[in-house]
């Protein structure tokens, strides 16, 4: 089935009126992007991230008639916006077409993450079978790959490690399969968890992941604390992953952008010693251990 599909760009106190009224008129689905290049970063749960330049984009059946489709818009909204358009869609499964663009990545020296629809590049190294779903963490943002290319360079072997806000799992599972004992991983979004459980059946090491939100997270200290998320809530957070971290562990923290860096390594130094930051384009990996006293 062909389709039709609308672009309006808007201001974000517009979007709930044209969401709406492009529903109303008979639009199959209704997205919205950002139209100023604006970060946008993981949401709390429950909040709705929003851009303050925005464009929503819904679509039509492809007979739709356009004159038709862009009078009642205007009579519903007003005056139609310059750089409003509308374009034709092939049809093809666009829920899945971003794996086409997914493919096999190295990180260090035998670390790989392989899409569970692909073979592995190099059967003998350590790959890791990944299928994201609808929760963040592929290794392909340079977030995760920091993390993942930290993780590899590690003596693993035995240890007990925490993924703290785990997105697909990728770290957790990566951990395991470099030779980590057991790894509890927590997030706050219940979709991430999901993912992770399932990404971990899919490479076998469902049996040392424990998966749970941050709350039930059990009262101990692990040898490794890694947590990609975001640099305001490292910093905030700083207490309870040094606590996390028992005496001599090593953390690697991400989600950091380069002019942040300095606050998040503010919030540590007193407890840890720190190593250079490690940079991939505008991104930081903070990684230290915790002092013994």
């Amino acid at each position: 089935m062909a389709w039709l599909q609308l672009h309006y760009p808007c201001e974000q106190s517009q979007v709930e009126l044209i969401e709406e009224t492009l529903l109303a008129l008979g639009a199959y689905s209704v997205s919205l992007t950002d139209a100023a290049d604006e970060p946008l970063f993981e949401p709390p749960p429950g909040a709705t991230p929003l851009w303050q330049q925005m464009v929503v984009t819904a679509l039509f059946t492809a007979d739709t008639d356009q004159d038709a489709l862009l009078l009642q818009l205007a009579e519903q909204v007003g005056d139609l916006p310059q750089g409003l358009h509308l374009e034709p869609l092939e049809d093809k499964p666009w829920e899945r077409a971003w794996m086409d663009d997914f493919h096999p990545m190295q990180f260090g020296q035998r670390l790989w993450i392989v899409p569970s629809w692909t073979e592995a590049p190099d059967p003998s190294a350590v790959n890791l079978r990944l299928d994201p779903g609808l929760a963040f963490g592929t290794g392909t943002h340079e977030t995760t790959s920091l993390c993942l290319t930290w993780l590899e360079g590690l003596d693993l072997t035995g240890k007990t490690v925490l993924d703290f806000g785990c997105g697909s799992g990728v770290l957790a599972i990566a951990a395991l399969l470099l030779g980590a004992k057991k790894v509890y991983a927590c997030d706050i979004d219940p979709q991430a968890l999901l993912a992770t459980r399932e990404n971990a059946k899919l490479n076998g090491v469902e049996q040392r992941l424990h998966c749970m939100q941050p709350e039930a997270l059990p009262q101990q200290q692990y040898q490794v604390v890694v947590a990609n998320i975001l640099a305001e809530p490292l910093v905030e957070l700083a207490p309870q992953l040094l606590n996390y971290c028992q005496p001599n562990g090593v953390f690697g923290l991400s989600g950091i952008l380069l002019d942040q860096a300095q606050s998040v390594r503010h919030a540590y130094e007193a407890s840890a010693t720190l190593k250079p930051d490690t940079h991939l384009g505008e991104w930081v990996l903070v990684q230290g251990q915790r002092k013994d006293t």
